[in-house]
């Protein structure tokens, strides 16, 4: 068919705002952004965006009719799993056109200190009880690290505001990226840090928290990623804008 008349492009991952603004210096398709929580993008993006859930699968499957939605770009997180499972899902059932942009996931490279773990309890597990340990798996997660027996935690955060503490001897610390490698180094050196827990999520951007744990001979407990699903796939920017513009 020839452009769709309404795309509508689940935000979250940074390839996201590319496409966004690629595709508003497009005369078609008309373009719809949603993102979860707003504090995820570095300000607005460049086409019109609504804002937080969409209130589960009937929810969803209701937005599409009511807002003539004719194809869903998923740029959501890699470790969005169950959002890319019902937008796909609900998408083949109405016969609109759904594609998933997955960025490459990273691997080690030399100097590298990884361990390869499932989940954050698994990384609780194998992290030392003299550990002074950096999250960015978000405050969604703490109750992971439930059997984690390391000295402190430290958690970043997006959003400020005094949060509950479901472990000992932690803290949250703010910060809206992206970071600088030598910014992550900086941070890393003040805390005393000497493991991070991360999610392989790939991408340019979020890898300077691994350059600066390379650098700093920091031990890394990579979460890998879920199993994803059967989907389209498209792993960069112009792939994404390209598969649009074929639709």
């Amino acid at each position: 068919m020839s452009n769709p008349h309404h795309l509508l492009l689940l935000a979250g991952a940074a390839e996201a705002r590319d496409i966004a603004e690629a595709l508003a210096a497009r005369s078609a398709p008309r373009v719809t952004a949603s993102l979860h929580y707003a504090e995820r993008a570095a300000g607005p993006l460049s086409v019109p965006t609504r804002i937080g859930g969409f209130g589960g699968t009937d929810g969803f499957a209701g937005f599409l009719g009511e807002q003539g939605i004719t194809a869903v770009l998923d740029a959501t997180h890699p470790f969005a799993v169950q959002i890319t499972q019902r937008s796909r899902d609900i998408c083949a059932q109405r016969g609109v056109p759904f594609a998933q942009v997955l960025r490459p996931e990273w691997y080690p490279e030399t100097g590298d200190i990884w361990h390869d773990v499932a989940d954050e309890a698994e990384a609780a597990q194998i992290i030392p009880r003299d550990a002074r340990v950096f999250t960015t798996t978000g405050r969604a997660t703490i109750e992971k690290f439930a059997g984690l027996r390391a000295r402190h935690l430290f958690v970043r955060q997006l959003r400020d505001g005094t949060q509950p503490r479901p472990i000992d001897n932690m803290t949250y610390v703010r910060g809206v990226g992206p970071f600088s490698v030598a910014d992550e180094i900086a941070l890393f050196k003040k805390l005393g840090i000497d493991w991070l827990v991360t999610r392989n999520a790939g991408g340019v951007i979020n890898h300077t928290k691994i350059e600066a744990a390379r650098v700093l001979g920091i031990n890394v407990a990579m979460i890998r990623r879920p199993e994803q699903l059967d989907a389209p796939r498209l792993q960069t920017v112009q792939a994404a804008l390209d598969w649009v513009a074929a639709l």
